[in-house]
C-alpha cells in the first residue's frame, strides 16, 4: 500500500520499514545499513516523509563523534502501527485472492 500526498509518495512499505529499522537501531545510518541502502537514500526518504506530515515522524540528536542518533516520534510510532494494522486487515480480507495469485506462480 502506498499513500500519496500530491506528488509526494508520503507513506509506503519502504518508508515504514525504514521507520521500523530506525526504532530498532537508533540511527538513520544503522537503519540504512540494516536495509542495504545508502545513508543518503535513507535520509532523503525520511526527509520526504517528514515534509508530508504535520509533525515529523523522527527526531535526531546533534551529530558528532558521540552524538547523533534518531528515534521515532509518537507520530512515527503511530504511522508504523496504523500501516501494519491496515496491511494485516487487508491480507486477512484478501486471503482467498492471495492464495489464487500464489497458485499462479512457479513452484
Amino acid at each position: 500500500m502506498r499513500i500519496r500526498k500530491g506528488d509526494l509518495l508520503a507513506i509506503g512499505p519502504g518508508k515504514v520499514a525504514l521507520l521500523e529499522a530506525i526504532a530498532e537501531h537508533g540511527s538513520i545510518s544503522a537503519a540504512a545499513r540494516s536495509l542495504g541502502m545508502s545513508y543518503r537514500r535513507a535520509w532523503l526518504l525520511i526527509d520526504e516523509l517528514n515534509r508530508a506530515l504535520r509533525e515529523p515522524a523522527t527526531q535526531s540528536g546533534p551529530g558528532g563523534v558521540s552524538g547523533g542518533g534518531s528515534s521515532l516520534t509518537p507520530v512515527g510510532e503511530r504511522i508504523v502501527a496504523l500501516y501494519r494494522g491496515i496491511e494485516a486487515r487487508a491480507h486477512a480480507a484478501c486471503a482467498n485472492e492471495i492464495r489464487e495469485l500464489t497458485a499462479l506462480m512457479n513452484p
